[in-house]
């Protein structure tokens, strides 16, 4: 049986890590090379750094802190924000990540993923998806009910969330992280609607962001929502659980997980 994988998320600002609600109102709360350290002594199964603000800033992803990471941590972790072109992303994985997390680069020049794919593997190349619920009158225009939204939530692009994980599978994603702007920090669980809709319409593996606040949040979304990982932040970097904790809680469940 595969296991399922937890997956700390580290939102990285101006050097700290960071996290807010619904993308606002964000808290400082450590140095993500300490933190990242932490989280991969406790047990977690792989690491993701956004530099949340690299994208609207216009500027690169810190290459130092990726460097950092790579000599404290001993798992797989992913790096995402500042990523501009095919250079950005070879400096991210020689400097020692497995994974580039491309996002808003990938909606506005899409073939970014099938040069990535190319040069370094589908396996290397991971989808970031944020994406928002429409309102009913605008079903028309999205029909999974989800609009794709780019620069940390701050822009809508009119893009159907669905139809953007297909063709980013097309060209070349091997993973797609789909994010929920409405559950984004609220603890309240996974927007699971939205996550089966995705894992339905692709053949890779999908991991669930956004919303986790207790173990059953990540039963629910592996049993309903077809998930193959589950990203947790809140639930963590306030010290509500420990990995060791979630995972057993999730073993108790049936959920199969690596111990």
């Amino acid at each position: 049986m595969l296991t399922k994988r937890i997956i700390v998320c580290l939102d990285v600002r101006n050097g700290k890590v960071t996290k807010g609600i619904k993308f606002k109102e964000n808290v400082d709360l450590g140095d993500p090379v300490e933190m990242g350290q932490k989280y991969y002594l406790d047990g977690v199964d792989e690491l993701v750094f956004y530099d949340i603000m690299a994208s609207a800033e216009k500027r690169p992803i810190d290459i130092e802190m990726v460097k950092a990471v790579a000599r404290k941590v001993f798992i797989p972790f992913s790096v995402g924000g500042g990523i501009r072109n095919l250079d950005d992303m070879r400096a991210v994985l020689l400097a020692g990540a497995e994974k580039v997390s491309l996002n808003s680069l990938a909606v506005q020049n899409p073939e970014i993923i099938s040069q990535g794919a190319r040069a370094f593997g589908n396996q290397c190349i991971v989808l970031g998806m944020d994406a928002k619920k429409v309102s009913p009158e605008n079903l028309g225009l999205f029909p999974s009910g989800y609009e794709v939204y780019i620069q940390g939530g701050r822009k809508a692009m009119g893009i159907d969330a669905i139809e953007w994980a297909k063709r980013a599978v097309t060209l070349g994603a091997g993973e797609i992280c789909v994010n929920s702007i409405d559950a984004d920090g609220t603890k309240d669980g996974y927007e699971i609607s939205l996550t089966r809709k995705i894992a339905e319409a692709v053949d890779v593996p999908v991991i669930a962001s956004g919303g986790a606040g207790r173990p059953q949040h990540l039963v629910d979304v592996f049993r309903q929502g077809g998930a193959d990982a589950g990203l947790v932040a809140s639930m963590v970097h306030y010290g509500t659980y420990a990995i060791a904790e979630i995972k057993a809680d999730l073993a108790v469940a049936g959920v199969a997980v690596r111990v």
